[in-house]
């Protein structure tokens, strides 16, 4: 069954459109002179009215820029690729007081200033703080990888600045909760992990399979020694599991339960990426299960891959 419009939930796409749409402001259809001939086709007054050449010292920075590391061989290379062919697409910004804030388009920026330009094209358009974040995150996300931490870092202080739930994110960037949800779980590693998340050194797989160890001296010491001896995240996965589950027993050490309960405690713990215990009891009639979390982002994660999307902390 089609979704009417009017029923779909909002997300990022319709702050797109808003700044795609035509400028209102009279101030900053004024605030340069030479609109800048992008093609062949009669051009669309609008358009052509909020497409400028801006400056490159008039523009400022977006505050909620989440990207912090800039690779300076590809930079060097987009600089190259504007010196021979110029600025293909224009950055995005809008007008304050007598500069201009960058909106979309860091990346064009600082490639145009590598390459010694003095002006850079650039569409004007009207923005909010919400829309410059929100903006901010697509570009990067959907456009030019983040590392791991810079993107839940980003996450977060989206949900914190403006006050949403992982839910309420999720639909306002189109994303699922459970994208979201891992990433931000991210930022429960030590220090020196989300280190070697930023540099490169692990992975997102490896990230997510220490963070089922219940303690930061247990994801630190398998991290280490995921990096010293090169480990797949397979491999990580496999050690983690084999600490979840108490495998690595002493020789001639007696197993009390049947191995059926072994066999299906082992398949539990790795469906749901924690440990999980079986106690049955009254000859197998009875018993209970038990599914071990260690935070509130683990306990979220495992209620959702249960189904139980609704369910409340306590």
């Amino acid at each position: 069954m089609a979704v009417k419009k009017k029923d779909r939930p909002r997300h990022l796409g319709r702050g797109l459109e808003s700044l795609i749409s035509p400028i209102t402001s009279e101030e900053e259809k004024k605030a340069f002179e030479h609109p800048v001939q992008t093609s062949n086709f009669p051009p669309d007054k609008d358009l052509a009215e909020s497409m400028r050449e801006v400056p490159l010292d008039s523009v400022e920075a977006n505050p909620y820029q989440p990207r912090s590391r800039w690779d300076e061989q590809e930079l060097a290379e987009l600089a190259d690729s504007i010196r021979a062919n110029g600025v293909i697409q224009p950055i995005v910004v809008r007008a304050k007081d007598d500069k201009f804030e960058l909106i979309a388009g860091e990346r064009r920026l600082r490639g145009a200033k590598l390459a010694g330009l003095q002006v850079i094209p650039a569409l004007v358009r009207q923005a909010s703080d919400e829309q410059l974040l929100e903006l901010a995150l697509v570009e990067n996300i959907q456009r030019s990888d983040l590392n791991p931490i810079e993107r839940a870092k980003a996450y977060y202080s989206y949900m914190e600045t403006f006050s949403l739930t992982q839910a309420d994110a999720a639909k306002r960037l189109g994303q699922s909760r459970s994208v979201i949800a891992n990433y931000l779980r991210l930022l429960d590693l030590p220090v020196e992990v989300k280190e070697m998340l930023t540099e490169g050194r692990l992975d997102m797989g490896h990230a997510r399979a220490l963070l089922s160890l219940p303690t930061e001296q247990l994801r630190r010491k398998l991290a280490n020694r995921a990096l010293a001896g090169r480990l797949s995240v397979r491999e990580v996965e496999r050690l983690v599991r084999n600490h979840l589950q108490g495998t690595k027993k002493k020789p001639g050490k007696v197993i009390g339960k049947p191995a059926h309960i072994i066999d299906l405690e082992r398949k539990l713990a790795e469906q749901l990426g924690t440990k999980v215990a079986i106690q049955a009891r009254k000859g197998g009639r009875r018993g209970k299960v038990v599914i071990e979390f260690y935070s509130l982002e683990e306990f979220d994660r495992i209620t959702e891959m249960m189904g139980l999307t609704a369910v409340e902390r306590f």
